[in-house]
């Protein structure tokens, strides 16, 4: 096949995904491994599981990272832009939709028993993501020490940058020392001295700055997004919780990357420059690491130090969105409605697993109506 024929195999299949690829990181690799592997043959199991692997070396969304992975192997430089491009592009364009009608009617007391039900339905989608890379994170009980000191400081120390690559740096160390290695320098390092942003009036340059700073430092599952934002946008006073509650629901509801929510909220930050910004900030350093690291891949993969490193960052990723529920929990969960809500979300997350997270939200909001009428 020519390469004019493989990119528009890639485009036709990766715009696909991005309409279709419901249910996060874990629902978008199934369906990409099922297209890729099964029904095109374009790669074998195992280089598929090699690409999986390679996407938790480095910082950014995982999915999107394995579609450019994808579009790298399959159709090179160009296969690697078209293919993150167009599985970003949808979930886009979707998200850019519901930020302005958002803006709009979000305030309305008619949208408000929808809204009211989402946020605690929002709340059980990601602690039932959160559980199974818990056990996947916590490999040692000096990891799961890791997560719990990360969870306990987490209410004290409001910079997750720090608390993600501070823990991972200490836990390398730990593991050096142990092995009786010799440290040498490490890339990670330097982004320990970048500064938060703490001003309320954010022009453009400053929203690009933030979402480039998040995209280039966000280890692990999309839900970390959320833990940053958090502490970035919310703990500044940019942004309200609730309007960061809301681009979750946006960012669950529609197809794609959940890390398009930033769409949604640079939209409600700066209007449309705001969310074309903050969007191409956030997706643009996926698209360095993967050109910059593909060579190096699996060098990387068997260094027991980086390893290391990376596994103090996953769990630590883990307790952070822990903790970025716990607050959630306390402003959401306040009466017998939403508690309600609440159980049993949970219970049809943990429950039925099957169930897409679209499902969820859409009993969360309309039983969130039924009991608002009551």
């Amino acid at each position: 096949m020519s390469e004019h024929n493989n990119i528009k195999e890639i485009a036709r299949l990766f715009l696909k995904l991005g309409f279709t690829a419901f249910g996060g990181p874990a629902g978008h690799t199934a369906m990409m491994r099922e297209e890729v592997v099964v029904k095109r043959n374009w790669l074998s199991e195992q280089q598929f599981l090699d690409l999986m692997g390679a996407t938790n070396l480095i910082p950014g969304p995982n999915s999107t990272e394995l579609a450019i992975h994808i579009g790298k192997e399959k159709g090179g430089w160009k296969g690697m832009l078209v293919a993150g491009s167009l599985f970003i592009l949808p979930a886009v364009l979707i998200t850019g939709i519901f930020a302005y009608l958002y803006k709009i009617y979000g305030q309305l007391p008619q949208v408000e028993p929808f809204v009211y039900g989402i946020k605690p339905a929002i709340i059980a989608i990601i602690l039932a993501a959160v559980y199974p890379l818990g056990k996947q994170s916590a490999k040692s009980k000096e990891l799961a020490i890791v997560g719990l000191l990360v969870l306990i400081f987490s209410f004290f120390v409001q910079n997750e940058i720090l608390l993600m690559f501070g823990f991972g740096l200490l836990f390398m160390l730990y593991k050096s020392l142990k092995e009786k290695h010799t440290l040498n320098s490490f890339f990670p390092i330097p982004f320990l001295s970048i500064p938060l942003m703490t001003t309320i009036s954010v022009t453009n340059l400053k929203l690009f700055w933030i979402f480039l700073k998040i995209g280039a430092v966000l280890y692990g599952s999309g839900y970390v997004l959320f833990a940053f934002l958090d502490s970035e946008l919310v703990t500044t006073g940019i942004l309200s919780r609730q309007e960061l509650i809301d681009a979750i629901a946006v960012g669950q509801f529609t197809p794609g990357p959940v890390t398009s929510s930033v769409t949604f909220i640079g939209y409600q930050i700066n209007g449309i420059w705001g969310a074309i910004i903050s969007t191409f900030a956030v997706f643009l350093p996926s698209f360095i690491f993967v050109a910059l690291l593909n060579p190096i891949l699996k060098f990387l993969r068997k260094s027991t130090r980086f390893s290391s490193f990376l596994d103090a960052v996953n769990i630590a990723s883990v307790a952070l969105i822990i903790s970025v529920c716990i607050i959630m929990g306390r402003e959401v969960i306040t009466d017998w409605r939403t508690i309600s809500i609440a159980i049993i979300s949970l219970f049809l997350t943990f429950g039925f697993r099957k169930i897409s997270s679209v499902v969820i939200i859409l009993l969360g909001s309309l039983t969130g109506y039924l009991l608002h009428l009551i």
